[in-house]
């Protein structure tokens, strides 16, 4: 499952982006795809004017690249993109979870809280529900980010969001990473009963260097597989 896509009050160019984002996020589009203006110019039955402004909104978001005389492809999963992007998120996910807890209204943000991370203790213990899980997540995240009260983090870090869903994916799609992230979650939860925000920074920060690593570890393990299976043909 995927982030549901914006109602469609938005331009015109920001409801394709927007569909458009949702297929290279489910796996419809693979890394490294190019995407075509005209065949989406006549799914959509627009010019292509709109399509070129959706793609190049895409590429603000790190979704897609524009190579010149080449057109716009799928941005490719990369380790380098991996640590750049996560340790970004870290700071600013910590920085917001702290907002959170020392904020004098958290109490009435902690059943929101409560109910999300309960759902996700389910979810994590079911292999058929990892999808379910990483929604979840997706869902708790714009929670804390909208009650952190910052509109500038806010812009940023929803942005941020759509660059590291793909890895987040990647990240949490192991039963033992999603033990691992439910727990994280858990210990939010306590430090923001508790108005613990140095609490609530360091596991913010920890939980997203954790699907960090996780994601690194599977692109590197992918990596060696191609290598490999490349080696095979030329031999």
């Amino acid at each position: 499952m995927t982030p549901t896509p914006p109602p469609l009050t938005h331009s015109l160019a920001e409801q394709i982006a927007a569909r458009l984002s949702d297929r290279i996020v489910a796996g419809e589009y693979t890394p490294g795809q190019r995407i075509m203006e005209q065949a989406l110019a006549e799914e959509f039955s627009v010019s292509r004017g709109p399509v070129r402004e959706a793609l190049r909104l895409l590429e603000k978001d790190g979704l897609v690249t524009i190579l010149p005389r080449r057109g716009a492809q799928v941005t490719r999963l990369s380790i380098d993109e991996v640590k750049e992007i996560f340790d970004v998120r870290a700071m600013l996910n910590g920085l917001r979870d702290r907002l959170v807890a020392e904020s004098p209204d958290r109490q009435a943000l902690l059943p929101q809280i409560e109910a999300e991370v309960d759902a996700l203790t389910r979810y994590a213990r079911d292999t058929r529900h990892a999808d379910v899980y990483i929604d979840t997540v997706f869902k708790l995240n714009r929670i804390l980010t909208e009650a952190a009260g910052s509109r500038r983090l806010k812009t940023i870090l929803d942005s941020l969001a759509l660059q590291t869903l793909r890895y987040s994916q990647l990240g949490l799609s192991t039963p033992d990473r999603r033990k691992q992230s439910v727990q994280h979650w858990q210990e939010l939860l306590e430090a923001i009963r508790q108005g613990d925000g140095a609490a609530a920074e360091r596991i913010a920060r920890q939980r997203v260097e954790d699907s960090r690593d996780a994601a690194i570890r599977l692109l590197r393990a992918h990596d060696a597989q191609g290598a490999a299976a490349q080696k095979r043909r030329l031999a």
